[in-house]
């Protein structure tokens, strides 16, 4: 079966708003701060530097 354009599994990243990357950030921050200690430190580092990446585009945007 053939994907038609611009469906979901096109592997094309997923445009946000800067309003929908400030939810996004601060729901992957609750995230992080509700994780147990038993949490494997390698999901801790990508939810960790994905709210980077977030911090900086965010930070990118209104800078514009």
């Amino acid at each position: 079966m053939r994907a038609f354009d611009g469906q979901f599994s096109d592997n094309k990243p997923i445009r946000r708003s800067v309003d929908e990357k400030r939810r996004l950030l601060a729901e992957l921050e609750q995230t992080l701060a509700g994780m147990k200690p038993h949490t494997s430190p390698s999901l801790r580092e990508s939810i960790k530097g994905r709210i980077m990446e977030l911090r900086a585009d965010i930070g990118g945007a209104t800078k514009r």
